[in-house]
């Protein structure tokens, strides 16, 4: 799948693949940040994607960042409908007590590109009975 790209800062990169198997392109930092201990620091990419219409882009934290690091996305996981044409802008939060730097070209989030559904919500008098039911936040025992 090819997925057209703008760059909007002569300082973007591409979104790159670390192994031939990832799931997950690396998005990388367009500036150098600052980020507070506790505190949200919006992190700009400096590129614009066009994903097809039955495609939803995905923004996931990068495993190291956050285990060594402490830095993860503050929504936890960002949403690129493809109708956006914008900035991709990483809303990345400092979880830690330390204040850490961001630098130009840094790796900041993964990008994950996945298909989607678009439902059709109808409503009903009635939910048809399961097992489970209505139990929910850890009520199955696992």
């Amino acid at each position: 799948m090819k997925i057209n790209v703008k760059k909007l800062t002569e300082s973007a990169k591409l979104p790159t693949y670390g192994s031939p198997y990832a799931a997950g392109a690396d998005l990388y930092s367009a500036a150098d940040y600052t980020v507070p201990a506790g505190e949200t620091v919006f992190v700009h990419t400096g590129i614009a994607v066009e994903l097809p219409s039955d495609m939803v882009g995905l923004i996931y934290a990068r495993s190291g960042l956050a285990c060594k690091q402490d830095l993860a996305p503050a929504n936890k996981v960002g949403v690129i409908d493809p109708d956006y044409r914008g900035e991709i802008v990483v809303a990345l939060h400092n979880h830690g007590k330390t204040e850490r730097t961001i630098g130009a070209g840094d790796r900041v989030a993964q990008f994950v590109i996945a298909p989607f559904y678009t439902a059709e919500f109808t409503e009903a008098a009635e939910l048809s009975e399961t097992v489970r039911g209505a139990g929910g936040f850890g009520s199955t025992g696992h």
